[in-house]
């Protein structure tokens, strides 16, 4: 004869002896009855305590599901997305990542999905390298290893999005306001904008880096946006002592231009001379050239200058704020 059981998790049943009670009135069957009964008490006991068991790992497993840096921490949540890594939404994310898997480092404590991850917090948060080795249980060596091989693979990889419009794409794209100011001419607008970095051990770089604007050590870029607002040229790094001046000639954007273009750029950028000898054309402020102010020509065009050159200035803060290790303060 047995008794049945059911478990609490998945219902199984199962099949436990019973006492075998004799009807007799002899005193070895109701001991041998009783401890039988003792016997199918502790199985009992001993299967709810399993179960409870078998429950509790359930419901950890799901807690450390939804807290543990990969693909499941980050799913089906646009809030998370947005906040760790800047980008819109966790397919933009997964495509991402599909698109840099194969060529990421092999890793024996991260995932190809984290070392991507870990990179965009990196950048997105500016969190500091000591805290992200807690975070994904690391050493500082394998972190910014880890780090530097995949900023690589990135730019290896998407570095091909930032390119140089024809000039017929820009002319169909040109906004109305550039139009009525200087035609269909503008081809790109620049500026420089600078990151600081931490004070270099190496003498000669120390001096190359030293920004006299920031009052810090710093890494210059030059930017180019287009007249509808696209990034279509960052130059390579240069010391933040470089000058403005000194890039735009040396970084590669003047080879880029065709006869007729007009460049707009600030007062720091006096290269009418190096952008002249492409048969183009640089538009940059006037100055008041000893005078007491400017005529009512040059007021006119420096503003329209100002107020068109202004697009730049919005996504480079564009980026610092999307990505805090732009930021310089």
């Amino acid at each position: 004869m047995t008794c049945r059981q059911w478990t609490a998790v998945g219902q199984v049943e199962v099949d436990v002896p019973a006492a075998n009670v004799d009807s007799g009135d002899g005193s070895d069957s109701v001991t041998e009855a009783e401890g039988q009964t003792k016997d199918c008490v502790c199985s009992q006991q001993g299967r709810a305590e399993i179960n409870r068991l078998l429950e509790e790992n359930r419901l950890l497993r799901a807690q450390l599901q939804k807290t543990e840096l990969n693909e499941t921490f980050l799913k089906d949540n646009t809030e998370k997305v947005s906040y760790y890594t800047g980008l819109h939404c966790y397919a933009v994310l997964m495509s991402l990542f599909n698109t840099v898997k194969d060529f990421l480092p092999i890793s024996k404590t991260l995932t190809g999905f984290q070392m991507l991850l870990l990179t965009l917090m990196r950048l997105r948060l500016d969190l500091p390298v000591q805290h992200l080795c807690h975070l994904f249980d690391v050493s500082h060596k394998t972190l910014s290893s880890v780090f530097t091989d995949t900023i690589d693979v990135l730019y290896a990889r998407l570095g091909a999005l930032v390119h140089w419009p024809e000039r017929h794409c820009l002319q169909a794209t040109m906004p109305p306001q550039f139009t009525e100011t200087f035609g269909k001419r503008v081809a790109i607008i620049v500026d420089c904008f600078e990151i600081r970095t931490e004070r270099p051990s190496n003498l000669k770089a120390r001096a190359q880096t030293y920004s006299h604007y920031k009052g810090t050590h710093t890494i210059k870029y030059l930017i180019g946006i287009t007249p509808h607002g696209a990034i279509s040229f960052i130059s390579r790094g240069w010391g933040g002592r470089a000058s403005d001046k000194h890039i735009i000639e040396r970084c590669g954007i003047l080879q880029k231009l065709l006869p007729g273009d007009v460049v707009l750029a600030d007062r720091g950028f006096d290269i009418r001379d190096a952008v002249g000898m492409m048969c183009a054309e640089v538009k940059i402020p006037a100055f008041t050239k000893g005078y007491c102010q400017l005529d009512a020509r040059d007021v006119e065009q420096t503003r329209a200058i100002a107020h068109l050159r202004i697009h730049v200035e919005r996504v480079i803060g564009s980026l610092r704020n999307k990505f805090k290790i732009h930021n310089t303060s």
